[in-house]
């Protein structure tokens, strides 16, 4: 098949196939629409996999897409069952944002372990200053330089601590969403020293013993790792 043929080919009232090689096929329509098709056989049974209607899709790119599907096969997997499998994978993709498994992070480490309301609300802090940026984007996708940008935004503001402590927020929610299987890495942890460290204020000792004690408790109950 040449692509200068591709155009010439008649609408008739009926639905008709134009071959091309390799299991490659070109499916003319009454419609006068025209798809490409590839067919193969797995385990016995033939199936066909859709390329796409041309001339979205060119035959250089539909024999391009035949060829990765027929190494697919060669390597025993099924080029249909992977597609819906990625399908799946992005739909599920799609519904677990950053914001969504922070939110769940939140409600199983901190208010189902009944933290303080204060350390709640700082948590939930935490996560407006990443809403933004990335709180939209899909937990698997998120690259670090992403999750950077964020954070310098809050650095250039003159807030490095609050930088620094979003990052360990942020951290703890990629960890979160490692073990429930919805991404596989934490980029929070490659991106620390890349953050400029808090400016250290000294303030008077606590003399109190009641005060430490508080002192204490909030450190327990903080968000940082």
């Amino acid at each position: 098949m040449r692509a200068a043929e591709i155009r010439a080919f008649p609408t008739l009232d009926r639905l008709y196939r134009k071959t091309d090689e390799k299991g490659l096929y070109l499916e003319v329509r009454p419609s006068g629409g025209k798809a490409w098709f590839f067919k193969y056989r797995v385990h016995g049974t033939e199936k066909r996999l859709a390329l796409g209607p041309w001339p979205e899709v060119s035959l250089v790119e539909a024999r391009d897409l035949r060829d990765q599907a027929r190494r697919a096969v060669r390597s025993g997997k099924d080029p249909l069952q992977e597609r819906k499998k990625e399908k799946i994978t992005a739909q599920l993709s799609a519904g677990n944002s950053f914001q969504s498994v922070a939110e769940d992070f939140i409600e199983v480490k901190f208010v189902g372990n009944r933290k303080a309301e204060a350390t709640i609300e700082k948590a939930r802090w935490f996560l407006s200053h990443l809403t933004g940026a990335i709180g939209a984007r899909p937990i698997a996708d998120i690259e670090p330089a992403e999750l950077l940008a964020a954070l310098k935004t809050i650095e250039r503001a003159g807030k490095r601590e609050t930088a620094m402590r979003t990052r360990a927020f942020a951290s703890r929610v990629f960890r979160h969403g490692v073990a429930m299987s919805l991404c596989k890495t934490d980029p929070a942890a490659l991106i620390g020293d890349a953050l400029m460290s808090p400016i250290v204020k000294h303030r008077a000792a606590i003399l109190d013993p009641a005060g430490l004690g508080e002192l204490l408790k909030a450190i327990d109950d903080d968000v940082t790792p």
